[in-house]
C-alpha cells in the first residue's frame, strides 16, 4: 500500500473549543442529561420517551459538533474528494483488519476472561427492541460521526504530531473507557473494565484508517459500516 498521506488536523483554536466539548461530553453529559430532561418534562408538563431522549441527545450533540468543528470537517472533506480512490481502499483494508483482529483478540482474551458479553451489542440490542428506527439512525449515522470527530479527529489528531504511540494509546484507551465505565457504575463490578479490550482493536483500526487516508471520513465510514453490520447481524 502507498505510504501514509498527509492528514488533516485541527487548528489550535479548534483544539481548544473541541477540548471543552470533549470534557463536557465525557464528564458532564453522563450526569447532567437525565436531570435536564426531567426539567424539560416539568416545564412542558409531559413525559419524554427514552427513544425521544436518545434522539434529542444525539441530534444536539451532532449539531454542536458540526458547529465547533465545521472548519476541520470542510478541510477533511476536501481531502476525501481529492483522494476518494485511495480512501476507499484504506476503508476496505480497515474493515478486513477490524474483523480479523477482533476475532484474534476475542479468542485470546477468552483464555483469560470467561465472558462472552459484547457490551456494544448489549447496548444496541436493548435500544433497538424499544425503538428500531431511532436506534438505527443513532447507531449508524449520528454516534459514529460524533465519536470519530472527538476520539480520532480531536484526541488522536491532537496528539499525533507529538507522539504517534501516545496518540494511539490515549485515543484508544479513552474510546474503550467511555463505552465501559457506565456498566461498571451500574453493576458496581470492576471486572467490566477487563472488557475494555473489546474496544482496543476498533480504536486502533479507526485511528489507522484516519491516519493512513488523510481524511476523517474513512474512520466515520468504517465505524458506520461496522455498526450497520452489527445491527444487521441482530436481525
Amino acid at each position: 500500500m502507498a505510504k501514509r498521506t498527509s492528514t488533516t488536523y485541527l487548528t489550535p483554536g479548534e483544539q481548544v473549543a473541541g477540548s471543552v466539548l470533549f470534557v463536557i461530553y465525557l464528564l458532564v453529559l453522563p450526569f447532567a442529561t437525565g436531570p435536564l430532561f426531567r426539567l424539560v418534562e416539568a416545564l412542558l408538563g409531559t413525559q419524554l420517551s427514552p427513544a425521544l431522549e436518545n434522539i434529542l441527545y444525539y441530534y444536539i450533540l451532532f449539531a454542536v459538533t458540526v458547529i465547533v468543528f465545521h472548519g476541520f470537517l470542510g478541510r477533511t472533506t476536501r481531502v476525501l474528494v481529492d483522494r476518494a480512490g485511495s480512501a476507499g481502499k484504506v476503508l476496505l483494508a480497515g474493515l478486513v483488519a477490524l474483523y480479523g483482529l477482533n476475532e484474534l483478540v476475542y479468542r485470546l482474551t477468552r483464555l483469560v476472561v470467561d465472558n462472552r458479553t459484547n457490551l456494544n451489542d448489549v447496548s444496541i440490542s436493548a435500544q433497538i427492541d424499544d425503538a428500531p428506527r431511532v436506534t438505527m439512525l443513532i447507531v449508524i449515522f449520528l454516534a459514529p460521526f460524533v465519536e470519530e470527530v472527538l476520539f480520532r479527529g480531536l484526541v488522536f489528531g491532537g496528539l499525533r504530531g507529538k507522539s504517534v504511540l501516545l496518540a494511539y494509546a490515549v485515543s484508544c484507551a479513552l474510546f474503550a473507557l467511555v463505552h465501559v465505565w457506565q456498566f461498571v457504575v451500574q453493576s458496581r463490578d470492576l471486572t467490566y473494565f477487563l472488557l475494555m479490550v473489546q474496544y482496543l482493536v476498533p480504536g486502533v483500526v479507526l485511528a489507522w484508517v484516519y491516519d493512513r487516508s488523510g481524511t476523517l471520513w474513512t474512520a466515520i465510514g468504517l465505524h458506520a459500516v461496522t455498526n450497520a453490520l452489527s445491527v444487521w447481524a441482530m436481525g
